[in-house]
């Protein structure tokens, strides 16, 4: 059983800083790619990032150069660091786990899901 639970989500000023987890249970965050999404208000669930299991990274534009992933294997965890925030970051922030086929930064593309943190940037 996979299960994925996301935290260390909060409110910040723009141009501040938030490091969000992903604690995995039942699945070795090694073992294949994972990633973060996030679904604004009223707006569809959006690839912002992934990591493959040897370690390779991939951005959605809108965040490349500010945010990164990143995984602890000790730890089963893992992280999006996010830097200079802007307030179209806010979101809920996923974390999938188990890729299937297709795109890497679709939602589709994964099997397991947490239940989200909410970010939000205020200016």
């Amino acid at each position: 059983q996979v299960h994925l639970v996301e935290s260390g989500g909060g409110s910040v000023q723009a141009g501040g800083s938030l490091r969000i987890s992903c604690a995995v249970s039942g699945y070795t965050v090694s073992n294949g790619d994972m990633g973060w999404f996030r679904q604004a208000a009223g707006k569809e669930r959006e690839g912002v990032a992934r990591i493959r299991n040897y370690g390779s990274t991939r951005y959605a534009d809108s965040v490349k150069g500010r945010f990164t992933i990143s995984r602890d294997n000790a730890k089963n965890t893992l992280f999006l660091e996010m830097n200079t925030l802007k307030p179209e970051d806010t979101a809920m922030y996923y974390c999938a786990a188990v890729y299937t086929d297709g795109d890497s930064l679709a939602p589709a593309a994964y099997r397991y899901w947490g239940q989200g943190t909410q970010v939000t940037v205020s200016s």
